[in-house]
């Protein structure tokens, strides 16, 4: 009698299948997200910047190419949200060490009325030399606003004494000049200096 061979694998083969069938499965399972920070890869705004900054010269984000860019919308009699966003901005910088000369953080005023070149000059670099204000005229101000989405309106007495009501999130560009993310006011600086490595890694 002849016995039929049956198709057994061996103890080695065994594990080695069901490796890789863990393999497999995994990659079927929902994967970790990239970013901390609000994913906004795609998004159809944010592509207009064409302002003057405080040291008189126009810009536009082609300008910044190769370099992570952060943009936060606000002004310079604000109270509390601005300066809070430019000292997180800050600690960022100094978390980032080396890597913070591949970053360049805009502050771009919704109030270019009260915002002079001379005054965004003092206000901004305070927080970090390397920062820039932006300006434009309120029409400049209103489009680009517009094109991020930015809300901002002015509240109080409106003759002079005011305050603005706006938006405080900040966008994020990757070096190739795209808009990637949306990061939320008050953010831990330890989470935003996460993601930006991970921009400047090629994410």
């Amino acid at each position: 009698m002849r016995l039929r061979r049956t198709n057994v694998l061996s103890p080695s083969r065994a594990l080695v299948a069901i490796a890789l069938a863990a393999a497999l499965l995994s990659g079927c399972g929902p994967s970790e997200p990239v970013f901390r920070s609000t994913d906004i890869t795609g998004a159809d705004y944010g592509r207009t910047l064409a302002l003057t900054d405080h040291h008189g010269r126009q810009r536009t984000l082609a300008d910044f190419r190769g370099k992570v860019v952060t943009i936060f919308f606000g002004y310079t009699q604000c109270p509390d949200v601005c300066p809070t966003a430019l000292s997180g901005m800050s600690e960022v910088m100094r978390q980032l060490g080396p890597d913070s000369e591949r970053v360049q953080v805009i502050f771009v005023t919704v109030d270019p009325e009260r915002d002079t070149q001379t005054l965004l000059s003092e206000y901004v670099p305070a927080f970090d030399k390397r920062f820039l204000g932006l300006y434009g005229t309120l029409e400049q101000t209103a489009e680009v606003a517009k094109d991020f989405r930015v809300f901002y309106r002015k509240s109080g007495d409106v003759t002079g004494h005011y305050t603005i009501d706006h938006s405080a999130g900040t966008y994020v560009f990757d070096p190739s000049g795209r808009l990637r993310l949306y990061v939320k006011h008050g953010e831990d600086p330890a989470v935003i200096v996460a993601d930006i490595k991970a921009l400047l890694a090629g994410k």
